[in-house]
């Protein structure tokens, strides 16, 4: 196997299902750090801050800085700032989102936005999306920050933003605009942080649809593993395969 000089590891499902680690994933990311590669946190998740990532990663042994992780909040927000200079935002989402806004500027409303941001809401009610729905049939652009309907945690899978997505898409008509995995605008960003070759990157993760998809599109390498949400039954079937299929991280050669 490829020795890469960035490795961009999904989270949930492959470093931890939950609030369970994965060891073979935390053993594998230690390894590389220690012999000095550099690894890179990439997530649709984003409803948690870098910082609070950053902990959540710490309590289960794994060491990072924050700006070696990249969730689709962050991509989201830059997007926005980019496409939608000077634009108001509704926002559906928790802190990592509002973070991610507030870190580039953007003027957070609740009447008349001109762009409805949805991340992954926990405390979700039907009074938001009621007012978030009305806010796109009245002309606002309707965006995203990941499609993943479901995700792993220690108790099964559970709903993610992809889900609410759908519903509102239904219910406005309207597609949004996606900017999370499979989209390759997270990995462009690490990218172009670490002034890397795509021949010099790699993404693990478990999630075909999401994860792999999202390395394959962006001309990377990719490695799945069998620890999360796509049966690797499944990943077999696929017409694009990744580069490597692996039951876990413990597969991987040591030095």
């Amino acid at each position: 196997m490829t020795q890469y000089k960035a490795y961009c590891f999904d989270l949930d499902g492959t470093i931890y299902r939950g609030k369970e680690p994965i060891t073979e994933a935390v053993d594998f990311v230690t390894r590389r750090q220690e012999e000095g590669y550099e690894t890179y946190f990439i997530t649709n998740n984003a409803a948690l801050t870098r910082a609070a990532q950053q902990k959540k990663l710490a309590g289960f042994g794994v060491k990072t800085d924050v700006e070696h992780i990249m969730n689709s909040a962050i991509a989201l927000a830059r997007y926005c700032k980019q496409y939608y200079a000077g634009a108001t935002v509704m926002m559906i989402g928790e802190e990592g989102l509002e973070e991610a806004l507030e870190a580039e500027q953007i003027t957070i409303t609740s009447e008349n936005p001109d762009v409805v941001l949805m991340g992954l809401d926990r405390q979700i009610t039907y009074g938001k999306l009621a007012e978030a729905c009305l806010a796109i049939r009245n002309g606002a652009h309707f965006l995203g920050t990941n499609q993943d309907v479901k995700f792993p945690t220690e108790r099964g899978l559970v709903p993610g933003n992809g889900s609410f997505l759908h519903l509102m898409e239904v219910a406005t008509e309207t597609k949004p605009i996606v900017v999370g995995k499979p989209e390759p605008h997270m990995l462009q960003f690490i990218q172009q942080q670490g002034e890397y070759g795509k021949d010099e990157m790699i993404l693990i993760g478990d999630n075909y649809d999401t994860d792999i998809l999202a390395g394959i599109r962006y001309g990377i390498d990719t490695a799945y593993v069998a620890t999360g949400v796509t049966p690797v039954e499944e990943v077999l079937t696929k017409e694009l395969q990744p580069t490597y299929v692996l039951s876990s991280l413990a597969e991987w050669p040591k030095k």
